[in-house]
């Protein structure tokens, strides 16, 4: 089991939402969030350092079984692309995940899921 965590452009939700559930990937969890990376220089104003402003962003954490991990990553990689690809439009984290366990049920590992 592993838990996919993207952090994307908010215009591009709707797309990736609908491509996962396409690929027939239903259960995600969707937050907004604020930060930045690489598309936010560091900058100087009168000899001071000014750090970046926190842009925002969306949060997209599904969890998995180890069958599913290349399927949704592909998925949310093309959905979440603009065009051939720019800065700002996010990152993929793959974690392992070692247990889920759904409340109602009890049900334990990749039947939870």
């Amino acid at each position: 089991m592993k838990l996919i965590t993207a952090i994307i452009q908010p215009d591009r939700l709707d797309h990736v939402r609908e491509a996962l559930i396409q690929a027939d990937i239903t259960r995600i969890t969707v937050s907004r969030v604020a930060g930045h990376g690489r598309q936010e220089d560091i900058e100087f104003y009168r000899g001071q350092q000014i750090a970046p402003s926190l842009l925002p962003k969306v949060r997209l954490d599904i969890a998995v079984n180890d069958q599913f991990v290349n399927i949704t990553v592909d998925t949310i990689i093309k959905a979440a692309k603009h065009g051939l690809g720019e800065i700002g439009d996010g990152k993929i984290f793959i974690t392992p995940m070692e247990e889920c366990i759904r409340i109602r049920t009890n049900e334990r590992g990749g039947t939870a899921i």
